[in-house]
């Protein structure tokens, strides 16, 4: 029992239940009906379900209560949905079963979705992605706004949504399995010197938050805490949370992409060959 009241949801919204089974439900169905050559292997699966389940937990498990009454427990929430969850779905390469998905849609519907494409394309442009990705940060930690949407029911869901959809739409142009030597994906040396940027303004703003003086989110003790804590420690591991392991992040995604690069054997480096053959 103790179980269930843990994965039952605290705040139950059918819409993010249902959004989360059709993701899940579309996933599966193009895995069964995609030729099995195309198919990712078990592995990749795995990441993908975890990053979504991951996701799902932090907003309909008893998680989510404690997000609403714990500060650094709320950094972990965000945590998840703008960085973890949606770097392990970007990570997963659904890719292929994306496009098998997009293929079984007639052609009438793809045209009247074609507007999505153009704000997908906008929403992807590397200063726009950086640009939200860090700004919505600021924007839903602004003490004003942040004290409205731990009050507010829809400005609650709007948030959480806002940096689900956003941490999947930047991490996605960051792991695009897409090689930039042979599509229109952005360059290796582009995705590094993103994930640089945006992490010094993460820094930045924990940093501001765990050397505040006085409390710089009251809301929490508007509503009370969910457990016996000092503020000032509540504060201090939310904003440790929105320092260390953002910047993290990003040097893990740095990682991955230098690992890619270095896979390519040259072929995103052109030079290197030119190298080579002249030292020949």
């Amino acid at each position: 029992m103790i179980g269930l009241n843990w994965l039952a949801p605290y705040d139950f919204s059918p819409a993010t239940i249902l959004g989360y089974v059709l993701v899940l439900g579309f996933y599966g169905y193009g895995l069964l009906k995609m030729p099995e050559d195309n198919r990712p292997g078990s592995g990749r699966i795995l990441v993908f379900v975890v990053g979504v389940m991951l996701c799902y937990g932090v907003m309909q498990t008893r998680f989510d209560y404690y997000s609403q009454y714990m500060f650094f427990i709320h950094r972990g929430q965000h945590l998840i949905l703008h960085h973890l969850g949606p770097l392990l779905i970007a990570l997963s390469n659904p890719l292929p079963v994306m496009q098998f998905l997009y293929s079984r849609i007639k052609p009438g519907i793809r045209r009247a979705l074609s507007p999505l494409g153009w704000i997908y394309r906008f929403l992807q442009h590397p200063a726009v992605a950086s640009f939200l990705f860090v700004g919505l940060i600021y924007f839903w930690l602004w003490p004003p706004i942040h004290f409205n949407a731990m009050l507010s029911r829809d400005l609650y869901w709007i948030m959480n949504w806002s940096m689900l959809l956003d941490g999947l739409l930047f991490w996605w142009l960051i792991l695009d399995p897409r090689s930039p030597v042979s599509g229109n994906a952005l360059g290796y040396g582009k995705r590094i010197l993103l994930l640089a940027l945006v992490a010094v303004p993460q820094i930045i703003l924990g940093a501001t938050i765990v050397f505040s003086q006085g409390m710089v989110y009251d809301v929490y003790e508007v509503c009370g805490r969910a457990w016996p804590m000092a503020p000032e420690t509540d504060q201090l591991l939310g904003g440790l949370i929105t320092w260390i392991p953002p910047a993290m992040m990003s040097i893990l995604g740095i990682l991955i992409i230098l690992r890619r690069a270095m896979r390519e054997d040259g072929k995103a480096f052109p030079y290197s060959e030119k190298l080579k053959a002249t030292h020949s």
